[in-house]
């Protein structure tokens, strides 16, 4: 299964402010913190997320087509997480609203483009 997925961001320090507050509505928060490579999770068993600057010195770019999703317990905390996202500066890509029978997404991106949802079934 999927141990953490890696984000490239070229503002390390405003990104990270940015997950700091975004996470913490599902209860995830820093579990590592190495200075160039963080890592939120709500424990060390399980999945998280990572942002970075890419190891080649490049300028990082938003992948085509790539997603990261972050479980919600219920649709009120898919609500709360989508409402934090644009609070801090994150944008819309699609309001939070059943995708599929039991199937409840919101749809936002990070600061730096990078797209995310947050969801939950039943």
């Amino acid at each position: 299964m999927i141990g953490y997925t890696t984000l490239g961001v070229n503002d390390l320090e405003k990104s990270a402010q940015f997950y700091d507050s975004l996470l913490a509505v599902c209860g995830a928060s820093r579990i590592i913190d190495i200075g160039t490579f963080i890592l939120w999770s709500t424990s060390l068993e399980d999945p998280g997320l990572v942002i970075t600057k890419p190891y080649n010195g490049e300028k990082a770019t938003v992948g085509n087509g790539v997603m990261v999703a972050i479980r919600a317990k219920s649709k009120e905390e898919v609500d709360a997480i989508h409402k934090k996202a644009l609070e801090l500066g994150g944008s819309d890509e699609g309001a939070p609203g059943f995708r599929a029978e039991g199937f409840y997404a919101g749809y936002f991106r990070d600061l730096e483009g990078n797209k995310l949802n947050a969801f939950c079934l039943g």
